[in-house]
């Protein structure tokens, strides 16, 4: 069984001609609603990926909700542990400009950021689930379901984006990183992490034990041992285009369109290599 701890939102996403300035206003050419959060991302790439999936977050009572969830439910998605809070449901407010591609975008938390230990409190995780938390829930709701997990001998996936400064403490405690470049430089600086560059830091936070690091547009996954997979060589969640909002055609950026890409990877099994099953399969299709 997969885990997911994390965050659930509706995305409302307007596309302009080209994006506005402060304090201006510009028309804009058309406007959709989509559900979307890290944390309901990385759960529908995760089912579609083929494995048991269980939702644990919090929306709003309000119209936002049902469709917030819309997409894990259909794709059944186990949403049993999503709680219901008074504040709003999570929203992202996205401009997105034709042509170029570029964006901006302002999140509000709402609901995501009454998400608490106590929602998943009910699981009882096993050394066969994963957990995968991200960093727009309450930094003790991460630290808190990464110890249960490493309690229970399970194994942890922890995609640290947004970067938060309160969430320092937390990284240790996964067995898997899931980080930009400017995410795991700012993390490293405030570890202590040695290496006189990106690559050595990595394998300075690998070492105390058998975690492992992605880092994307860098040396995506490592390990001692093992060869960097490129980040550019594999499909991000679902469905080819998919990017930040689960049920959206188009993907806002680059950055957006590389997120999920490692559910793939480690969907399965978190300790084996993905190279290698990849070459079985290679093989066993030319002996065929």
């Amino acid at each position: 069984m997969i885990i997911v701890v994390g965050s659930i939102n509706l995305d409302l996403i307007a596309t302009v001609d080209r994006l506005p300035g402060r304090g201006e206003t510009v028309p804009g050419d058309a406007f959709k609603t989509s559900p979307g959060g890290k944390g309901a991302n990385q759960a529908l790439a995760a089912r579609r990926a083929g494995a048991e999936v269980s939702m644990v977050g919090a929306v709003g009572r309000d119209p936002f909700a049902d469709t917030a969830l819309a997409c894990l439910r259909e794709g059944l998605v186990d949403v049993s542990a999503v709680r219901e809070a008074h504040a709003s449901t999570g929203t992202a407010l996205i401009l997105v400009e034709l042509g170029g591609g570029d964006n901006v975008i302002a999140v509000v938390p709402g609901a995501n950021a009454t998400v608490k230990p106590a929602d998943f409190r009910t699981i009882e995780f096993s050394a066969e689930d994963v957990l995968l938390v991200q960093n727009e829930i309450p930094p003790a709701t991460i630290k808190s379901a990464l110890e249960a997990a490493r309690k229970a001998g399970a194994k942890s996936i922890y995609n640290v984006a947004p970067f938060r400064e309160d969430t320092a403490d937390c990284v240790p405690l996964a067995d898997y990183l899931v980080a930009n470049e400017t995410e795991f430089d700012l993390y490293a600086k405030l570890l202590g992490l040695s290496g006189a560059d990106r690559r050595a830091q990595m394998q300075a936070y690998a070492k105390p034990s058998t975690r492992w690091a992605r880092v994307i547009r860098s040396a995506a996954i490592w390990r001692p041992g093992s060869r960097p997979v490129s980040a550019s060589k594999m499909r991000c969640g679902g469905q080819r285009g998919q990017g930040r909002s689960h049920a959206s055609s188009r993907a806002p950026s680059h950055r957006s369109r590389m997120r999920g890409t490692w559910m793939r990877l480690r969907a399965n099994s978190a300790a084996q290599d993905a190279r290698s099953g990849a070459r079985r399969s290679r093989r066993c299709r030319s002996r065929a």
